[in-house]
C-alpha cells in the first residue's frame, strides 16, 4: 500500500492559502539550497501527485510552461502521474493525468503498487482526505509569518487521529519542516 502524504506551505497561524507571505523564503539573497535538497528527496520518493480540480488547473497553467526551473519541480510534475479529483473535469490537458471521481477511487490508487502519492494545495480535497483517514503523513513547511486571515488547513470541525512527530528540520530561510505521521 502506498503512502498518501500531504505537503503544504503554511504560516505560523495555520494559513495555507497562497498569498504574499509565501515570498518570505524566496526573498533575494535567501539561501534556498537546503529546502531544494529536501524537496528533491521528497520528489524522489514519490511517483504520483494528487490535486483537487482548482489546484490542478492552477498547476497545469504554470508548471508545464517553465523552461528555466532548476529545482526539478517542472520535470517531476510533468513525468509523475497526476491524479485530479473532480466531478466536472473532462479533459485534463496535461500528460500523465488521471481523473478520479471520488475518494473511493483515491483509496484504490493507494492500494496499487508504487511510491508515495503527494497531495499539495487543494484545501477542500486535503480536508476531505483527512476526514476519511486517507492521509498517512503531513509535511508542513511552516513559514515565519502570521497572516491573521485566510483559509486554514485545519478547522474546528476536522477531527484528526493523534499524530506522531517524526521530523523537525529548520532551514536557513527561517522556514521549518514539521513531519507528522498518522498513528
Amino acid at each position: 500500500m502506498r503512502d498518501l502524504i500531504v505537503t503544504e506551505n503554511i504560516t505560523l497561524d495555520g494559513v495555507i492559502e497562497a498569498a504574499d507571505w509565501f515570498n518570505v523564503a524566496n526573498a533575494e539573497g535567501v539561501d534556498q539550497s537546503d529546502i531544494t535538497e529536501v524537496l528533491g528527496a521528497h520528489m524522489a520518493s514519490s511517483d504520483a501527485v494528487l490535486f483537487g480540480r482548482v489546484s490542478f488547473e492552477e498547476m497545469r497553467g504554470y508548471w508545464p510552461k517553465q523552461s528555466d526551473d532548476t529545482t526539478g519541480v517542472t520535470e517531476h510534475l510533468n513525468e509523475s502521474t497526476k491524479y485530479v479529483v473532480s466531478s466536472t473535469l473532462q479533459d485534463p490537458e496535461w500528460a500523465n493525468t488521471v481523473i478520479l471521481r471520488s475518494l473511493d477511487e483515491v483509496r484504490g490508487v493507494k492500494d496499487q503498487p508504487g511510491n508515495d502519492i503527494v497531495a499539495t494545495g487543494s484545501i477542500q480535497l486535503v480536508r476531505a482526505l483527512a476526514a476519511t483517514d486517507l492521509v498517512d503523513e503531513y509535511r508542513l513547511f511552516v513559514y515565519p509569518v502570521v497572516e491573521g486571515k485566510g483559509r486554514r488547513l485545519f478547522t474546528a470541525a476536522l477531527r484528526l487521529p493523534a499524530l506522531r512527530l517524526v521530523e523537525t528540520r529548520p532551514f536557513a530561510s527561517g522556514v521549518v519542516l514539521l513531519r507528522y505521521r498518522s498513528s
